[in-house]
């Protein structure tokens, strides 16, 4: 934890939930908070300080004034952009989301460009594109929280068709953050056991759909508004991992250079992080449908980037 910095753009709930987490987990040292709503960044820092001195932790949460305040950041996460609105198209969407990428890469590139870069603003795979567009940075350098949260839904829905096992259920999902997500069956386990063999076909098609429609379940019970405890609680464990160096296998959005037979386009794979951020992409072996699956999902995304492409990329 030693002079570890993270900075968290985007101080909504899940900006501010991850933020929580850090600090009374004593995950990194300083904490700084920059959202374009000052007064909302001034209440978050000294609520969540307040947090932090209850739990006896020395982490420092801070309000950043400027850019500035992003220096030595070792790690910058992303979750500013706008919820899709009545009458707003997926265009609309894309494109607003993707200028405020930009503004937000402006200032990571003038103030900490050796920094890791995780993003959480969605649309998911095609934020982290035009991140990695417009930073010029590595790959390693810019990473996608998705598939952790996916994947703890799986193991969330196991639990639930099974009754038993909590704490103890591993599930794995590749592919685009959306519907055309591909929860990895065969590499889904509850207590070592395959779950192949605890539950039938159609318990294991039920779970399937519930994990793709796990978000959207959610913000319809909300009404307004979506997720936030679990994905500020994936996205702690992607910090955590990269600034202990520990090497751990979790599913992310990255930039595929041949893995899984793709190039040049982001999708959730199961990767190894350490303190550069991504170190290696594992590559599973796949089923024959599983192939078919992860390549539908692939151009779901490439349906996105090429419109960033041809219209604000061009």
């Amino acid at each position: 934890m030693s002079n570890t910095k993270v900075s968290i753009i985007g101080v909504g709930n899940v900006g501010s939930t991850l933020a929580y987490n850090l600090a009374t987990n004593k995950i990194c040292s300083k904490i700084v908070l920059k959202d374009i709503r000052e007064n909302i960044v001034e209440a978050m820092t000294l609520d969540i300080s307040q947090s932090a001195s209850a739990a006896n932790s020395n982490t420092i949460v801070q309000a950043a004034k400027s850019g500035k305040d992003l220096v030595d950041s070792n790690i910058v996460v992303i979750t500013a952009g706008v919820p899709r609105k009545p009458g707003m198209s997926r265009d609309d969407l894309l494109l607003i989301n993707a200028k405020i990428i930009k503004s937000v890469i402006e200032d990571i590139k003038e103030y900490c460009p050796n920094t890791i870069i995780i993003v959480v603003s969605n649309p998911l795979d095609a934020m982290v594109y035009a991140a990695l567009k417009i930073s010029g940075f590595k790959r390693n350098k810019v990473i996608g929280m998705a598939g952790i949260l996916d994947s703890a839904r799986m193991s969330h829905f196991i639990h639930t068709k099974l009754g038993y096992g909590a704490g103890k259920i591993k599930s794995y999902v590749m592919g685009g953050h959306g519907d055309d997500m591909v929860p990895l069956v065969n590499y889904s386990t509850v207590e070592n056991s395959p779950i192949t063999e605890v539950l039938s076909k159609e318990e294991i098609a039920d779970i399937v759909d519930k994990t793709k429609n796990g978000g959207l379940q959610i913000v319809k019970l909300l009404e307004i508004g979506s997720a936030y405890y679990a994905p500020a609680h994936s996205t702690s464990l992607m910090v955590k991992s990269i600034l202990n160096n520990d090497g751990e296998i979790y599913p992310c959005s990255v930039m595929l250079e041949g893995e899984y037979g793709h190039q040049d386009v982001v999708a959730g794979v199961p990767i190894k992080l350490d303190s550069n951020g991504l170190k290696e992409v594992v590559e599973f072996e796949l089923t024959a449908e599983q192939k078919e699956l992860f390549n539908k999902s692939i151009n779901s995304v490439k349906e996105l980037t090429n419109v960033l492409d041809n219209k604000f990329f061009n």
